[in-house]
């Protein structure tokens, strides 16, 4: 990296974003493919499914089968299976799982709970998003791709981008491949454009979308609500200028941009490096917090939400609230599910901050 974002600032001397250009080796992806950090203690156990919601509790119990199901030397057991002397044969039984369910009701933690359940070691196992694993064939070449993943005995795929039509048959072909090499699948989605209700779920068009897998896959509908906000209190009003700045110079590990002038330098860092942009953080502040100017700034910005939030930096903001960012044609648009997730998830990681204040 021409910057090291692994070392923290000093608290007198907050690090910008806008000066981090980081550069990430192709090994590297591949090594990161694992939960994030805000995921890395999850486990079934520590999920807390809504007494309201019996999907949620049948969802532990299945996954749960399905991690324990998952022994034998990188699928090769389920591989006999499938295949006889006469050629391939249809599996005894799906092998995969889909989570299909609305945006905060614990996705993600299920994903993450499922690959820390899988008896193998971290190496053989693999956890991305779908924005991941695109970056990884594109850094490695599709049939590099194969080889590296096909050793693995689980590939979880999280917010699988069923709203891209070319990415979606890239890696629908990828996973054709993987499951041929024994490797068992598990994914979640966002919805299709047009699906515009956050309680409708997406089940149906990841079926089709990857085609020839969808016997493959067995769809877990979980019901509920989004957890960050059940029984929480108002997300925290953006702050003065001078508060973050007066904040940004009095934590360790801060930093502090001009939000317009971050917006535009994350047009010239590529996506696949934002986890890198964000290494060594505390908490992010941000101020003259604004309306995004246009779609592929908002979807810029959905990516960065996620890897803050994933690694759990909070955030603190001066300007608009963050549930103004987006414009109310992008939020009855077909990325609408992204842009809900994103403010969500900002909403959360303001929250998150109130402690660092002092006040």
């Amino acid at each position: 990296m021409s910057v090291s974002p692994a070392e923290p600032a000093s608290s007198s001397s907050p690090v910008s974003l806008c000066a981090r250009e980081p550069r990430v080796a192709a090994e590297r992806l591949v090594a990161e493919m694992v939960p994030p950090p805000r995921f890395d203690s999850v486990r079934f156990a520590t999920y807390v499914p809504d007494p309201e919601q019996p999907s949620q509790t049948e969802a532990v119990t299945v996954l749960s089968a399905f991690a324990a199901g998952l022994v034998g030397d990188n699928g090769r057991e389920g591989k006999r299976r499938w295949f006889g002397r006469s050629g391939r044969t249809e599996p005894a039984g799906p092998r995969g799982v889909y989570l299909d369910g609305g945006y905060g009701v614990g996705k993600t933690h299920l994903l993450a709970s499922l690959w820390h359940a899988t008896p193998a070691e971290p190496e053989q196992k693999a956890f991305g998003t779908f924005v991941e694993l695109t970056n990884l064939v594109g850094a490695l070449g599709f049939q590099q791709t194969v080889r590296t993943l096909s050793g693995h005995r689980l590939l979880c795929i999280d917010e699988f981008e069923l709203d891209d039509p070319g990415d979606t048959v890239l890696v629908s072909t990828l996973l054709s491949r993987l499951v041929e090499a024994g490797v068992a699948l598990a994914a979640t989605s966002n919805t299709l454009p047009g699906k515009l209700g956050e309680g409708r779920f997406a089940a149906a068009d990841f079926m089709r979308e990857i085609q020839g897998l969808s016997a493959r896959f067995r769809p877990l509908r979980i019901d509920g609500e989004d957890y960050r906000h059940r029984g929480l209190p108002e997300a925290p009003a953006p702050l003065s200028t001078e508060r973050v700045e007066r904040a940004a110079h009095a934590t360790e590990g801060a930093s502090l941009d001009d939000f317009p002038a971050l917006l535009a330098h994350l047009a010239t860092v590529h996506p696949s490096r934002y986890g890198a942009l964000t290494e060594g953080l505390r908490v992010a502040c941000f101020t003259d917090v604004g309306a995004v100017p246009d779609q592929s700034t908002a979807l810029r910005l959905v990516v960065l939400a996620d890897r803050l939030y994933d690694r759990e930096i909070p955030i603190l903001a001066s300007g608009l609230p963050f549930d103004r960012l987006f414009s109310d044609e992008m939020l009855n648009g077909g990325y609408r599910k992204k842009y809900f997730r994103a403010i969500s998830r900002l909403t959360a990681l303001a929250r998150d901050a109130k402690g660092l204040l002092g006040e």
